[in-house]
């Protein structure tokens, strides 16, 4: 697969997606860093800093076998709700084998500060969490999604449609972790840690999202980043973020 670059804004008065309510899902945060054969990392593309939307780039490794279609529309549901709390997302789409494609370069230069890496994987080697955990991230630039799980909890509520906005939603959450800080789940919106009827009715129309308080962290986040990356700051630096539950 070529590396391609999509950049998705943040959106209003969009449509209310209906669906019916699933049932419970969670999430697992791992804390550190872990040895992943085979990732890259790209050339970060970011906003100007006059922008008062930080950009973050999202590389993207697709492992399992999710369609173009479905990753595209979870790239846009994703890059909604981080759109909403103040962030504009940058998806780099790498390949995951050898090639010989030029755009692969891309994916093959050191991380800048603004990179952020993401894993759509099948189901686990070892199904520890069966199907109740939709993905996991290590601090402070690896996340990882099930794509088999999204889809399979899409295919019990008879609704396949919903797959691309519930794995959009997962992305968002595993990104938020990256942003916020591994102790980052709380007890309202898209961090919270167990997903039941009601946060998936919230998800089907659009209004599981960051809190308010959230949007301002991960916006702050992103700012420091983007400085990072500009060398207006010693690259030592990285603030830790902290959960406020």
């Amino acid at each position: 697969m070529k590396a391609g670059i999509k950049q998705q804004h943040s959106t209003t008065g969009e449509t209310p997606r209906r669906g019916r309510c699933l049932s419970g899902v969670s999430f697992v945060v791992v804390a550190g860093l872990m040895e992943v054969i085979g990732l890259a990392f790209p050339e970060t593309v970011f906003a100007g800093e006059n922008d008062p939307n930080p950009t973050i780039t999202v590389q993207i490794y697709n492992y399992s076998q999710a369609s173009p279609a479905i990753l595209t529309g979870a790239e846009r549901e994703a890059g909604r709700i981080l759109g909403k709390a103040g962030l504009r997302a940058v998806w780099l789409e790498c390949p995951v084998g050898p090639s010989t494609a030029g755009p692969q370069g891309r994916c093959q230069k050191g991380p800048e500060a603004t990179d952020i890496s993401l894993r759509v994987l099948a189901a686990p080697v070892q199904n520890k969490f069966q199907d109740t955990v939709f993905g996991f991230a290590v601090h402070p630039v690896l996340a990882s999604v099930y794509y088999e799980y999204a889809m399979r909890r899409a295919k019990r509520d008879d609704a396949e449609f919903e797959a691309p906005i519930i794995l959009g939603c997962a992305i968002a959450h595993e990104l938020g972790h990256l942003l916020l800080g591994s102790n980052s789940h709380s007890d309202a919106g898209i961090m919270q840690p167990r997903w039941g009827p009601n946060q998936f009715r919230h998800l089907m129309t659009g209004t599981l999202l960051f809190t308010n308080e959230q949007s301002k962290l991960m916006h702050e986040q992103g700012r420091t980043r983007l400085v990072l990356q500009t060398g207006d700051l010693d690259p030592t630096f990285i603030p830790q973020v902290i959960d406020r539950r």
